[in-house]
């Protein structure tokens, strides 16, 4: 089995979200290889975070489930997701 980049976008429940906080709860839970908080529009932030896995089957849909049960987040996406 090869490893797996993928890029998740999580989307906050509210513009007061503290980003660092979330990306310390996630570090906890997984292994965060990169991480930046981008600008949307009107004061509005996203995170980004780049995770490593194994490949396997529903490896990265349990981790986005896991990041969308977390306090704070509204909503999350896979934006890329590459063999390496």
């Amino acid at each position: 089995m090869g490893k797996v980049a993928t890029t998740f976008k999580i989307m906050p429940e509210n513009p007061e979200v503290d980003f660092e906080k979330i990306v310390e709860d996630l570090k906890t839970k997984i292994d965060v290889k990169d991480y930046k908080i981008e600008p949307i529009a009107f004061g509005l932030k996203m995170l980004k975070v780049m995770v490593i896995t194994v490949d396997s089957e529903g490896g990265i849909d349990e981790i986005e489930s896991m990041i969308g049960d977390m306090d704070g987040i509204s909503e999350v996406s896979v934006e890329s997701s590459t063999l390496i």
